[in-house]
């Protein structure tokens, strides 16, 4: 079996979990035959990110270089590569590698293979070393997990819908969202933000869950038709029983029976945020009604190519702050406080200069 060589490349990378992000250099392989060398330019800062370059999730290895929301130009492909040719624009989500030959891939369902490898924090089979994210100069991927991107929409935009984007938008699929249906959105942030645009361009009628008044004209303006205060009991109770799904992107401690509760009969609720805690769920409240609370990851790669092409029929990309690779401690700690509307995205060229 052919083994790749490696190469450095100049990446923004964290050594500890107290540490700050700072310029350093990685390693990325040559090309095997079915590689797609990516020069990236930009990326979509996630929370997971934070998370991840503070091993808040217990299983960062450092060198830690986050970043899964990579959209870039081809510079190089193996010989077997059939989709790509160097100039194409290209996009990376969460997933860079699986066996690909497992019942979930075969269902296109590659994020729940036991096999999957994350473009963070998982192993490259090839190299025998850590996955590095796209707080690097490029990338080196399968050419099955590089997705095209639409060519009539900004790239800086496009960056967050590789993970924000099919993380709603997979759920509000999966759920059979359309005209007709009434979709509750909790939490309007870099994931809610994503959720309102997609069930509005679904057909649905879309009423935007918030604790801040602050937000309510931003929920209207991304598409809401109704906005609520949830710590608003009355404003809560006028809407109980009648909405068939609701989507919750709230990842702090929050009384999610006050949403089941709103469900209809055979209402679904599911989660895409990740409270650091259990949440505690009153039976009832999903005994009445027959409701049903699930959760949801990403998509798989087949349902995240549709998702970029129905954005660019749609004219769909996420609401951004582009920042400088040298911002990004700072972004991460103005992501704690809410303080970005509503994804922060490198210009990786500023890589460069640091």
């Amino acid at each position: 079996m052919f083994k790749p060589k490696a190469y450095s490349v100049k990446a923004y990378a964290t050594p500890s979990a107290t540490a700050p992000l700072a310029a350093s250099t990685i390693p990325r392989r040559e090309l095997t035959d079915r590689d797609i060398q990516i020069e990236i330019l930009y990326c979509g800062v996630c929370h997971s990110d934070l998370h991840f370059a503070r091993n808040e999730w217990h299983f960062t290895q450092y060198p830690a270089v986050p970043g899964h929301e990579i959209v870039g130009r081809v510079t190089q492909v193996g010989p077997k590569v059939t989709k790509f040719k160097p100039g194409d624009l290209a996009g990376v989500g969460c997933l860079v590698d699986a066996d690909l030959s497992c019942p979930h891939c075969k269902k296109g369902l590659e994020q729940f293979s036991p096999t999957s490898v994350m473009t963070f924090g998982s192993m490259d089979k090839h190299l025998s070393l850590p996955t590095y994210g796209g707080y690097s100069e490029r990338i080196v991927v399968d050419e099955h997990f590089v997705l095209t991107l639409p060519q009539n929409l900004s790239l800086a935009g496009i960056a967050p819908l590789l993970c924000a984007g099919i993380t709603t938008y997979s759920p509000l699929r999966h759920w059979k969202v359309g005209p007709g249906k009434k979709v509750g959105i909790v939490g309007l942030g870099g994931l809610g933000h994503m959720g309102v645009k997609f069930a509005r361009a679904f057909g649905a009628h879309v009423v935007v869950f918030t604790t801040s008044e602050s937000k309510c004209a931003d929920a209207h303006r991304l598409g809401a038709h109704e906005v609520v205060i949830s710590t608003d009991a009355a404003a809560m109770a006028q809407h109980a029983g009648s909405f068939d799904f609701i989507l919750d992107c709230v990842s702090a401690d929050h009384d999610i029976n006050a949403y089941l509760g709103l469900l209809s009969i055979d209402g679904n609720l599911t989660l895409v945020g990740a409270p650091e805690k259990p949440l505690p769920v009153a039976s009832f409240s999903l005994i009445f009604g027959r409701r049903s609370l699930s959760g949801s990851l990403i998509g798989g790669l087949a349902e995240t190519q549709e998702m970029l092409d129905f954005c660019g029929q749609h004219n769909i990309t996420a609401d951004i702050e582009l920042i400088r690779m040298d911002q990004i401690n700072e972004a991460y700690e103005r992501m704690l406080k809410s303080d970005v509307k509503y994804r922060f995205v490198i210009d990786m060229a500023s890589l460069k200069n640091t």
